[in-house]
C-alpha cells in the first residue's frame, strides 16, 4: 500500500486512491456527534451561498457550520461537538458547511472513494483501510480554514499510517502538545461561545465511535434536488452515509 500525507486544498486536489480527509477541529468530529446522534442525512456543502440556498429551499433542514470558527447568521448550530452532543437529530437532514473539511470533500474529485477521518472515529477507520487495503491511501489534512496546515490533522494522519505499518506512534502527549499550539485557541476566554475549551478534549478522544463516514454523491433525482431550482452538476453534492467496518 503507498501512502501518501497531504495538505489543504492542493493536496484534497492531488489525492488519489482510498482518500481519508481529516478535520478534527472540528468537522468530522462534529459529524461524528451528528450521525450518533440519529442525523439520517449529512450533506457536506463547501460553499457557504449554496448551503444557505438548500436551507432557504427546504426550511426543515438543520443548518450547521462556521467561517472563521464562528457560527454564522441564521445557522441552528456552530461547528461545535459540545453544543450538539446531547441534541437528538432523529431523522433530520443536516447541512454542514465549513472553512476546511467540506472544502476537503468537494475538491477531492480524484478519489476513488472519500471517507472523513477525525480521532473520535480513527480505529473504525484504519480497520477499513485495513480490510480495503487499497494500492494506493491518501491522507489529506484540511488545516486552519484549510489554508495552514495544522498539527492535529497532521499528527492523526501520521497516527493513521503508523498503525497501518505496523508501529504506532505514542498519542499520550497529544493534549499537553496541542493545547500549546494548534489547539491553543481553544482556551481563549474571548472566544468560549464559538471555541469553547471542552471541544478541544471532545475532538481529541480516541475511537468513541465504531463506524466510518464515507462521502457517496448524492445524484440528482433525490427529494434534495428534484423540486429544487438550482442546476445541480455532476458529482457536486455528496452525502455522508454510515458504514460499520
Amino acid at each position: 500500500m503507498k501512502i501518501q500525507i497531504l495538505h489543504l486544498v492542493e493536496g484534497a486536489r492531488q489525492a488519489k486512491g482510498l482518500t481519508v480527509v481529516i478535520d478534527v477541529f472540528r468537522a468530522f468530529s462534529t459529524a461524528c456527534f451528528l450521525k450518533a446522534n440519529g442525523a439520517e442525512r449529512i450533506i457536506p456543502i463547501a460553499d457557504l451561498k449554496l448551503a444557505y440556498r438548500i436551507k432557504q429551499e427546504h426550511p426543515s433542514f438543520v443548518l450547521i457550520g462556521e467561517r472563521g470558527g464562528k457560527k454564522q447568521p441564521g445557522f441552528d448550530f456552530g461547528n461545535s461537538p459540545v453544543q450538539i452532543k446531547d441534541v437528538d437529530f432523529l431523522g433530520k437532514t443536516v447541512i454542514l458547511t465549513t472553512s476546511a473539511g467540506t472544502q476537503g470533500i468537494q475538491n477531492a474529485q480524484g478519489a476513488s472513494e472519500i471517507l472523513t477521518g477525525s480521532f473520535l472515529n480513527a480505529g473504525a477507520v484504519i480497520r477499513y483501510i485495513q480490510k480495503k487495503n487499497p494500492s494506493t491511501l491518501s491522507l489529506v489534512c484540511m488545516g486552519h480554514e484549510a489554508v495552514t496546515p495544522t498539527e492535529e490533522d497532521t499528527l492523526l494522519a501520521e497516527y493513521i499510517q503508523s498503525v497501518l505499518e505496523g508501529n504506532p506512534i505514542d498519542l499520550s502527549d497529544a493534549p499537553q502538545r496541542l493545547r500549546h499550539t494548534s489547539g491553543k485557541r481553544f482556551f481563549n476566554p474571548e472566544t468560549q461561545d464559538s471555541q469553547p475549551e471542552a471541544d478541544f478534549y471532545l475532538c481529541l478522544e480516541r475511537d468513541r465511535f465504531p463506524f466510518v463516514l464515507r462521502a457517496e454523491p448524492i445524484s440528482r433525482n433525490t427529494i434534495l434536488f428534484e423540486k429544487s431550482s438550482m442546476d445541480i452538476p455532476d458529482g457536486q453534492f455528496f452525502e455522508l452515509k454510515l458504514l460499520y467496518p
